[in-house]
């Protein structure tokens, strides 16, 4: 087996992974940089002849793993892209939504090769997936060989597979990005128990230990009183969110904590992406037991779309919880906004549920000290830090204790560390070296093919 990082840098961004395997040529993942724009945000495709793979593999939905794959079929003409049957439906509203994105861009950035594919090409690559079930194989045939492929739930966000591959007496298991804890929204992985030749694993927390006693159930619980404690203080809260998985998911935390009398009655806003998938969760749940997310949350909890105008300075008319994309309060999205006007009143609280890269606006949000100014560029407005702002753990990816045990208790001869910065690579490649019969550990270098 042969791989080829075409993500350009050693980081979360443009995943895509070039496997060769006898005879067989397939990519994994086809993603787009999120702090990146334009052809620059891509992974590097060009290492890829026209027509030259017999199938494309996609995990999940998230961008950083699907933004470039209308790119890549456009020069892979024909070739089927294989997927679970929720990311065949999650899929095509994800670029959509994505090309919009991109739309806007082009005006604030001057980037004239934006968008880089259109709804046309969309509906080109939806004719494309082909998907397949948790558990069962298919088997692809070329030149006498016979390369055996299956999925299996990884947690993390609805659809998201990990992957066995067997191809004669070689096993390879790809982690995908895995959450192994269930969520109120979704069990969690269910890898198989066997052992394997190589293991292809993601790192993304592998520089992020959880401080001692602290747990999932435990940033659950004081992220749902931080909300009662600002609400019940008459101030308005905040909760920047991830459209995909995360938003639900604090939809339903808050719906639980309200059953249990931990929060009290509230106007709840959402608005965006995020509110038009859960028409989508509604549907999966139905037919896959493992996504556990139905319509009547927003029934229940009387969510209100968002209708209100936000303006920089300025506190909404309504005070209660908005739940509001994007979950690193980029700017020109509704959470950067409101933001802005919630940040100078000391009553009210913005609580993120997960993590922010240091240079999005959220990131940088969190590094700045009570009572210094914080600017809010795109806004052209800057007020002094006076609400509470904090970060909850509520990440949607493995602890790397488990994925290290996962990984040693394959006995594989060689793991493969992707998706993760440089600090978190090293973290796993230390930990593996300490084993009893330590694997061949391999950090690949971005655009090098590495022989395993």
């Amino acid at each position: 087996m042969q791989l080829t990082d075409l993500n350009p840098a050693r980081d979360i961004g443009s995943n895509c992974l070039l496997v060769e395997i006898g005879s067989f040529r397939f990519l994994f993942d086809v993603g787009m940089h999120p702090k990146k724009a334009g052809n620059g945000s891509l992974p590097n495709l060009a290492k890829l002849p026209d027509d030259s793979l017999d199938f494309i593999l996609i995990t999940h939905c998230h961008l950083d793993h699907i933004g470039g794959l209308v790119v890549a079929a456009r020069y892979q003409r024909g070739c089927p892209i294989l997927v679970t049957a929720p990311t065949q439906l999650l899929l095509p509203r994800m670029l959509r939504n994505s090309v919009g994105v991109m739309l806007r861009q082009r005006d604030e950035l001057h980037l004239n090769e934006l968008p880089l594919f259109t709804y046309g090409e969309i509906e080109g690559v939806e004719d494309r997936l082909r998907p397949m079930s948790f558990g069962r194989s298919q088997v692809f045939e070329k030149n006498g060989e016979r390369l055996e492929i299956t999925f299996f739930p990884a947690g993390h966000v609805a659809g998201a597979a990990g992957v066995r591959i067997i191809h004669g007496k070689e096993r390879v298991f790809f982690t995908g990005d895995v959450l192994f804890a269930d969520l109120l929204t979704l069990m969690g992985a269910r890898f198989p128990q066997e052992d394997f030749d190589t293991v292809v694993t993601e790192t993304t927390r592998g520089a992020r230990a959880r401080p001692l006693g602290q747990t999932r159930v435990t940033e659950c619980d004081r992220f749902i009183a931080a909300i009662a404690l600002t609400l019940n203080n008459g101030g308005s809260v905040l909760v920047p969110v991830f459209a995909l998985g995360r938003l639900q998911e604090v939809l339903a935390l808050v719906l639980a904590a309200r059953r249990t009398n931990k929060l009290p009655q509230s106007l709840i806003f959402a608005t965006g992406l995020g509110l038009d998938l859960v028409d989508y969760f509604d549907t999966l749940s139905q037919s896959h037991p493992s996504i556990r997310f139905r319509r009547r949350v927003l029934q229940e909890l009387n969510v209100q779309p968002l209708r209100q105008t936000l303006k920089a300075g300025r506190e909404p008319g309504q005070r209660g919880l908005y739940i509001l994309s994007s979950g690193m309060m980029v700017e020109n999205t509704p959470s950067y906004t409101l933001a802005a006007g919630l940040l100078g009143k000391p009553q009210n609280a913005i609580l993120f549920a997960g993590y922010c890269d240091p240079e999005t606006p959220g990131g940088k949000l969190l590094a700045t000290k009570p009572g210094e100014k914080f600017t809010f560029e795109k806004l052209q407005y800057a007020t002094p830090v006076k609400a509470r702002v904090e970060r909850f753990d509520l990440s949607a990816h493995a602890e790397r204790e488990e994925l290290l045990a996962f990984a040693q208790a394959r006995k594989p001869k060689n793991v493969v560390l992707t998706h993760g910065d440089p600090d978190a690579r090293a973290w796993f490649a230390e930990s593996l070296a300490k084993m009893p019969l330590p694997p061949r550990v391999i950090d690949l270098v971005p655009g090098e093919a590495c022989k395993i």
